[in-house]
Order: structure tokens, then sequence, then C-alpha cells
């Protein structure tokens, strides 16, 4: 692994936050119920915390001499609530997957500071994980 596949990474993760933001959008918007409301309310949250992971993962590809991505991949389309919140809850999984393994890659190539602020990302998305699995009753 070098610095050009790390950015190259990166910019996979940050497309990935850009497709949670398009999709907590989407749901936040769409799931109805009463059984929904309070998980609503902490997908809005975690909507303003993939825009966070977004701004970082940008910052952290330009501090590499990186051009971040502006692509955003493919958004299934989910208005079930219990649909909705698998999808949210698969995505995040892998997003989780793949920080644990950008932290790891960080600290070998020796950039201690991008492991760093990548910290915080995955400590939030393992966080959203649990919130996901909490709604779905798993």
């Amino acid at each position: 692994m070098d610095t050009e596949g790390f950015i190259a990474l990166l910019n996979e993760d940050l497309e990935s936050e850009y497709r949670s933001i398009v999709q907590y959008v989407q749901h936040t918007a769409t799931i109805k119920g009463a059984q929904y409301l309070s998980i609503i309310e902490e997908l809005k949250q975690h909507l303003g915390q993939e825009l966070d992971h977004a701004s970082t993962l940008a910052e952290q590809i330009d501090f590499l001499g990186g051009v971040p991505s502006v692509r955003v991949p493919e958004v299934p389309v989910a208005t079930d609530g219990a649909d909705a919140l698998r999808l949210d809850l698969e995505l995040e999984q892998e997003q989780l997957r793949r920080y644990r393994e950008r932290v790891e890659q960080a600290q070998e190539l020796g950039l201690s500071d991008v492991a760093e602020a990548l910290r915080p990302l995955l400590q939030q998305t393992q966080d959203h994980v649990m919130d996901l699995q909490t709604a779905l009753g798993k």
C-alpha cells in the first residue's frame, strides 16, 4: 500500500459517505409510522454526522495531495421503514469495516495524523451500527 492507493481508498470511503447522506435524506423523509418516530430523529443526527465524515475525508484526501471525489454511488430506494433501516445498517456495517482498515493502513503508512482524524468517524459509525441494530430489534 502506498499513499496513492490509500488516497484511492479514502475516495471510495468519501463516495460511500455521499451515498449515506442521500440515503438518510430519503429515509428521514419517507419512513412513516409511530414506531419509527424516535429512530427518524436519530437518523437525522446520523445525517449530520455523515456530512461531517464526508468533510473530514475530503480534508484528509486533500492533505495527502489527492483530489476529493464528487461521485455519488447509486443509492437504492426504500420507503418501507424496516427495509430502509436494513439498508442503512448494511451500509454502516460496511463503512465500519472500511474505517477499521483505514485507521490500520494509515498507521502502517506512518500517517498517524490521518489515523487520528479517522478515529472519530470509526467511533460514530460504530454508534450508528448499534443504533440501527437496536431499532431493528437485533
